[in-house]
């Protein structure tokens, strides 16, 4: 249950640090990955809390935001590391759910946090050295 809490909490700011993101660049090709990200964060956030809720009948209540990206080469080295991180956390989940019903949600958010990898990857090698 702490590993699916965590995940939450985790979805949530990373929806909110995105959100900062997209406003620091005027390129059209990141900020569509960035609000694509976003998005993906936001539905991963609503899928895992419905999960959560049926689990233990309550949500994840105040979850912290981030500190806002203000360095976009910075936040997407970050952004990198912390996607990566959550894949392996999602594939530590995936392989210990207690039932049927949450492999989805879980599955989707460990496909889709190796795609935002890729993305952040793409934005910062973009922005050189």
């Amino acid at each position: 249950m702490n590993q699916l809490k965590q995940a939450i909490e985790d979805e949530y700011r990373s929806y909110y640090f995105y959100k900062s993101m997209y406003d620091q660049t005027n390129n059209q090709l990141w900020r569509d990955f960035i609000q694509h990200v976003y998005e993906d964060e936001k539905s991963h956030y609503e899928m895992l809390q419905q999960l959560y809720y049926m689990m233990t009948g309550t949500f994840v209540q105040n979850p912290r935001k981030p500190v806002a990206c203000h360095d976009l080469k910075e936040c997407a080295r970050r952004a990198l590391v912390d996607e990566l991180e959550a894949v392996e956390h999602y594939k530590i989940m995936l392989l210990s759910i207690p039932f049927q019903q949450a492999y989805n949600p879980i599955f989707i958010a460990m496909h889709d946090e190796m795609e935002h990898a890729i993305r952040m990857s793409t934005i910062y090698n973009g922005l050189g050295g």
